[in-house]
């Protein structure tokens, strides 16, 4: 009757289900080129304006003219990788034999490239492994330690050796890495085809350029499950919207807090959870929060000036906050590029005799740029007069390009682990939700990233008295004399700890400067809550003139640094204390619930724009009497405004 059997008809499901697959994979992945190719046509630049943004191939071209130069220094290189291959095979050989011998190569202390158990105990795995940290290792020394080579190229030299070196782990390739060929044997390869489908789903997300999922972001939404603290938007204009915390105590400090975050990113980093949240925590601790909630800007802010954020950020927070609690005098938290801001605004305060803030805490934030870090590599006049150029042309930096640098800063964390979860081993995003606030990234108006990028990275004026005027008024940041926290972190890649140390030199009175140091990175560091216990931080009660003097002299402590400030904090408040204030109590009418319609915005879901005013509270948008009356100069005109946008930022 030729009746098919059930194994021949599984067979032919299975074929039919994989054909239909890659039908499918072909059709996704023809729109994606085209898309793609179409874009490209439209953005690029003049070849004398494409050729070479970044400057890296200027950089290894210096590199390569010093090799020739110094042929003996290469010749030295290639006699030590021979050394340690020819040691490796010695090492290999008497593995073969049963001995027990030490690594040539071993991995760095936190590198989770080659957890796998295979790594160590399969002798071909082992080979690979220990094969590609020789290689690497003396490829790294090998460019780093050229003499002759300009300082600005030789940075660039060191950071995309480590980024080429770290896209050529074995670990990254499909055949190399033991643990993909371990599930693609168990699948039968269907995590291959599931990571080729995650992967055109990530370049679809990106309209055609790579944007890795690193978390589910379907499995968070802002108030339910991140962003929780409960609080409302009590006033908001064209740049933020400030949000007051319900109180958890009945009496609270009479002094109100202030957090300026960054904003490069969204505030809830500090209010992801109720186990981590640094917002709820003060509050519990009886503070009365305020917090500011950046506007994710389109073209429409394209030109916004750093003063502006000065005067509708913590200028404008100020006096909302009188209204709000009829007290003049604040605590004011900065957290990265908040802090700079935070410091750069006590400046002109200081300058004026405002003395309406009481103390600052700088969370990771950098007043002394001279030591950038990784970042510097990509701060000059080329790469930054290049992202002008794109900037003017729409009117903002686009928030995933700035994020894509930062995971640059970690590439093996934060691009390449994805990269064998997602595309390899074929999973799906874990939900995390600090990887779903990373990913909630936001835009930079343009002429104020300009104007951040040249005086700050690249003239370092912010440390010079008189090097930057805000609103007509030359700053120094000297005559700053309040009470001021720093804490700074130990790994921290963005901010390097060094660099915060020396910011902190900068403020007038070293006796009133407290720098701490906490463990971890630029977020994990921060957000550490007392019930985890993890980390932990070092204290000094002096500040010498260099950061390696401090640390010869700090006090390690078990837990968070968290307590420290509180106690700090709390002897700079004394016992005075007031009934706790509720968002609605003083003059101002809330607008929405927290975490506000500013946060709640992401990138990509609204084609129009920002979403800003709501019809609850018609006026909490419009012009500030008292923000008015603070301005130097008039706003100016829409016929101003576009001259300037052709001319670029001033």
């Amino acid at each position: 009757m030729g009746n098919t059997s059930p194994e021949g008809a599984a067979g032919h499901e299975d074929a039919e289900k994989a054909a239909r697959i890659f039908a499918e994979v072909a059709e996704r992945s023809a729109k994606l080129l085209q898309d793609f190719m179409h874009r490209r046509a439209a953005d690029s630049l003049p070849p004398e304006q494409a050729a070479d943004e970044l400057g890296i191939g200027k950089a290894f071209m210096d590199l390569w003219a010093n090799l020739q130069a110094h042929p003996w220094q290469l010749a030295e290189v290639q006699m030590k990788m021979a050394g340690d291959f020819l040691e490796l095979w010695n090492n290999s050989l008497q593995r073969m034999m049963g001995q027990s011998v030490a690594p040539v190569a071993a991995p760095a202390r936190g590198d989770n490239r080659f957890r796998d158990a295979e790594w160590q105990n399969n002798f071909i795995f082992d080979y690979i492994k220990q094969s590609y940290l020789i290689a690497a290792r003396n490829i790294h020394d090998a460019v780093t330690q050229v003499e002759g080579i300009p300082d600005e190229s030789r940075k660039k030299v060191d950071f995309y050796t480590r980024q080429y070196l770290d896209a050529l782990a074995p670990s990254n390739f499909a055949l190399t890495n033991p643990q993909v060929l371990r599930e693609t044997m168990q699948s039968g390869g269907q995590n291959l085809i599931r990571g080729f489908n995650n992967l055109l789903a990530d370049l679809e997300r990106g309209q055609g350029e790579l944007r890795i999922s690193m978390t589910d972001d379907k499995a968070f939404t802002l108030g339910k499950n991140v962003a929780t603290m409960s609080g409302k938007v009590v006033f908001q204009n064209d740049l933020m919207q400030l949000i007051q915390y319900q109180p958890l105590t009945k009496d609270v400090f009479r002094r109100p807090l202030l957090i300026v975050p960054p904003w490069i990113n969204k505030y809830y980093i500090l209010d992801l959870r109720e186990s981590n949240s640094f917002i709820r925590w003060a509050c519990s601790q009886g503070h009365t929060v305020f917090v500011i909630s950046w506007v994710n800007p389109d073209n429409r802010h394209a030109e916004k000036t750093f003063d502006d954020y000065m005067f509708e950020g913590p200028l404008a927070a100020l006096d909302a906050i009188e209204k709000a609690t009829g007290e003049k005098k604040v605590n004011a938290i900065g957290y990265c590029l908040g802090g700079t801001l935070l410091g750069a605004t006590l400046a002109r305060m200081a300058a004026l005799g405002d003395d309406r803030v009481a103390s600052s805490t700088y969370f990771v934030s950098m007043l002394d740029f001279s030591v950038p870090g990784d970042l510097g590599v990509f701060v000059d006049e080329q790469q930054v007069a290049s992202l002008e150029r794109k900037m003017n042309g729409r009117g903002y930096m686009e928030g995933a390009e700035m994020a894509g640098t930062f995971n640059m800063l970690r590439a093996n964390d934060l691009i390449w682990s994805f990269v064998i979860s997602n595309y390899l081993m074929g999973k799906e995003p874990f939900p995390f939700d600090l990887l779903y606030w990373n990913s909630d990234s936001t835009r930079m108006p343009a002429r104020m990233h300009s104007f951040y990028l040249r005086n700050m990275y690249m003239k370092n004026a912010l440390v010079q008295p008189a090097g930057i005027s805000l609103g007509g008024t030359p700053i120094d940041l000297h005559r700053i004399r309040i009470p001021s926290y720093f804490i700074s972190t130990v790994e921290d890649h963005i901010a390097p700890w060094k660099s915060t140390y020396k910011g902190a030199q900068l403020l007038g009175q070293a006796s009133k400067v407290k720098f701490v140091l906490g463990g971890s990175g630029h977020i994990a560091g921060i957000v550490n809550p007392p019930a985890a216990n993890k980390y932990g931080y070092w204290t000094n009660a002096s500040l010498p003139d260099t950061s390696d003097a401090w640390q010869a002299g700090a006090t390690w402590h078990d837990g968070s640094w968290w307590t420290d400030w509180q106690d700090w904090i709390a002897a700079l408040n004394g016992n005075e204390k007031v009934a706790a204030r509720v968002p609605g109590d003083g003059q101002l009418t809330p607008v929405e619930d927290a975490p506000g319609s500013y946060a709640t915005l992401r990138i990509g879901e609204a084609k129009t724009g920002i979403a800003v005013q709501t019809d609850a509270a018609p006026d909490a948008a419009a012009p500030n009497p008292a923000l008015s009356k603070a301005r130097p100069s008039k706003r100016k005109t829409a016929k101003s405004a576009a001259k300037s946008k052709t001319t670029g930022p001033s």
